[in-house]
């Protein structure tokens, strides 16, 4: 399995901008999908999963009612869409895919990874 991420970038505070992560090697039927992201001097830390039986999706305190994962099995790719960006959020992305049906938001739980791609938010 394969996990691919595109899609960072330098934007400003309060911009807007989209995450991809298309997926190969594996018929995604029963995983659950997420964004991490590891800030420099910061653990690695959940952001949004969302579940690819239900749809069921969930998020981070810190980027609830900002953040929009969602999916599109026709095309083997998930999204993160990022509004109201802040400074905060600069950090490397990653998406994460855990077998299994079951949310989490330890890392640890994932089995695969995809490279990371570096979002700069500056102010």
């Amino acid at each position: 399995v394969q996990l691919v991420e595109s899609g960072g970038g330098l934007v400003q505070a309060g911009d807007s901008l989209g995450l991809s992560c298309a997926w190969s090697g594996g018929t995604f039927i029963s995983y659950v999908m997420g964004w991490f992201r590891k800030a420099p001097g910061k653990e690695r830390e959940f952001v949004a999963a969302i579940r690819t039986t239900s749809g069921a999706t969930y998020y981070s305190d810190s980027v609830k009612g900002r953040f929009t994962i969602s999916r599109d099995e026709d095309k083997n790719t998930m999204y993160l869409r990022m509004n109201s960006l802040k400074p905060d959020d600069t950090a490397v992305y990653y998406c994460a895919a855990k077998l299994g049906d079951y949310p989490s938001q330890s890392s640890d739980e994932y089995n695969y990874w995809g490279q990371g791609t570096q979002v700069a938010v500056s102010s």
